[in-house]
């Protein structure tokens, strides 16, 4: 198994996803150990020597003027984390709680936070036994952090809260003694230092930044059976006209797709036809897509540099020197979020799009409402109705929530990032993005059957194929919830990117195109 250093290592997304699911395991160095007991010291001097710190011997936000005597420093880490659980909803997944696990011993292990070295100890036990708490959805402004989200995840290192055990949540307590376990005393500053951060917004862009490219590659692979089924053309994917205007994004989605239409005897068949040029859903896949690539770019960039910061208030930099900033605030990584939000979504508008245009009966010899026999039959005419609804849906979850900003603390958090909307609506609009991209993948392969016995690429005719071993050919109208279902699950799996992987090995054809490394590494 491969290892991780926490407060070392680099952290991408991907390694986040990898520690996890188990793949991964993290550890603490001796040299991270050193730096977390060092300043674990530093906090115990500041005490020591009487000193006036925020959140070491002070209250917190507006009470940070009302000072905490020694013998209660350690009883108002503990209240700070009874008094801030206070979110509401239903629970994020359990992953993402992990994930917030994960992203905190990060960024505590790095020694700037003034924690023990036994709190961190805990909180690698919850994640390597996979006693992951429940946290709420609702609750955080994104601005000290995630407050609220942060607490209800710590509240069981102090015996209150809830576990996930067997799908089902239940109290700490009864976890605590199945495992013959105490709850831990926090010391002074810890509390403030494990609900101070952005590991709940950060967790969702993680988990955005994998599932996005994911979504990304699908939607190119899906676009491509879908220029086959309608006779498109290659030419907007030739490399010429994008050196003209060379972003990273439409170069790579320009090329990939020549790479799995070129040689293709479908394509061969209609290089004379009459038709001058494809609608924009088919011939400006390259800007379309690429952009949403270009921001995906930007995105996981600044996701990377979050989850490899230390974002928790006030940072210790020796028993000298405590600063108490801003480095919780949730806005660097809000619009971010809420830029990859609009970015998932247009490559769902203009999947609706195509889905639409196969459907018009313009193609020769793909018929009208993509079924031979239609008028009895209405073929795959309502299966577009599905896409604009979930398309529209999108549009309103489009809408930035980092643009809005409600005063707090008693105006001691007078600016607010509203970040954790941003991050739980990009994953809502991922999730949206992949029943649309079912659907068009539905239509692109009945489309294609049409053309039969003309063969396209090896790539897309294993894609088309894999298709068909789930989901038949359709020429009367029947049910299609479980073929819905199918689909989606063919999209989510990725099972089309890696069968697409494995062909471009074995066959020794090209897939991926230019700046691969770009997209490949997150």
């Amino acid at each position: 198994m491969e290892n991780f250093k926490y407060g070392e290592d680099f952290l991408s997304s991907s390694l986040a996803i990898g520690i996890a699911k188990g793949e991964i395991k993290g550890y603490l160095s001796e040299e991270s150990q050193a730096k977390v007991n060092q300043s674990a010291q530093y906090v115990q001097d500041i005490v020591d020597a009487g000193k006036v710190v925020y959140g070491i011997n002070t209250g917190f936000g507006p009470l940070c003027t009302t000072l905490i005597g020694a013998q209660d420093t350690r009883r108002l880490q503990e209240n700070i984390l009874k008094s801030h659980a206070v979110g509401m909803g239903e629970a994020i997944d359990k992953e993402l709680s992990k994930l917030m696990l994960i992203l905190k011993v990060h960024a505590l292990a790095k020694g700037f936070s003034g924690v023990q070295m036994s709190t961190i100890e805990r909180i690698i036990w919850h994640i390597q036994e996979d006693v992951i708490p429940v946290v709420p959805k609702q609750g955080s402004v994104g601005a000290s952090g995630d407050l609220a989200p942060l607490s209800h995840l710590f509240l069981p290192l102090i015996g209150h809260g809830k576990i996930w055990k067997d799908g089902k949540q239940v109290n700490t307590a009864e976890v605590l003694i199945a495992y013959n376990m105490e709850p831990i005393a926090l010391g002074a500053k810890e509390g403030l230092a494990l609900i101070n951060g952005t590991q709940f917004m950060a967790a969702h862009g993680v988990k955005a930044v994998v599932e996005m490219n994911r979504l990304m590659n699908n939607a190119d692979l899906i676009a491509t059976l879908m220029i086959e089924g309608l006779n498109g053309s290659i030419k907007p994917f030739f490399t010429e006209l994008h050196q003209l205007r060379p972003y990273k994004g439409n170069s790579f989605v320009a090329s990939t797709v020549f790479n799995l239409l070129k040689g293709s005897a479908i394509l061969e068949s209609h290089k004379n036809c009459s038709r001058v040029q494809d609608p924009y859903s088919l011939r400006c896949i390259p800007q379309v897509h690429g952009a949403s690539r270009n921001a995906w770019l930007h995105f996981k960039e600044i996701i990377e540099t979050e989850i490899n910061s230390v974002t928790d208030n006030p940072i210790i930099i020796n028993n000298e020197l405590t600063i108490s900033g801003g480095s919780f605030h949730g806005q660097p990584i809000a619009l971010p979020l809420d830029y990859a939000t609009l970015a998932v979504s247009e490559l769902g508008n203009i999947s609706d799009r195509r889905v639409y245009l196969s459907l018009e009966g313009e193609t020769n010899g793909v018929p009208k409402l993509l079924m031979k026999s239609t008028g009895l039959n209405s073929g795959f005419m309502i299966l577009q109705y599905s896409t604009a609804a979930i398309a529209s849906e999108n549009k309103g979850l489009c809408f930035p929530a980092s643009a809005d900003s409600i005063p707090t603390s008693l105006g001691q958090e007078d600016h607010v990032s509203m970040g954790s909307i941003s991050g739980r609506k990009l994953l809502q609009v991922l999730d949206n993005v992949d029943k649309i991209l079912s659907i068009e993948l539905l239509c692109a392969a009945q489309a294609k059957d049409y053309h039969a016995p003309l063969k396209s690429t090896p790539i897309v005719e294993a894609l088309h194929a894999h298709v068909r071993q789930v989901i038949p050919h359709i020429e009367e109208d029947q049910p299609m919830q479980d073929i819905l279902d199918q689909a989606l699950a063919l999209v989510k799996s990725g099972e089309l990117i890696e069968l697409a992987k494995k062909i471009s090995q074995e066959q020794n054809v090209a897939y991926f195109g230019e700046g691969t490394d770009y997209f490949e590494n997150y």
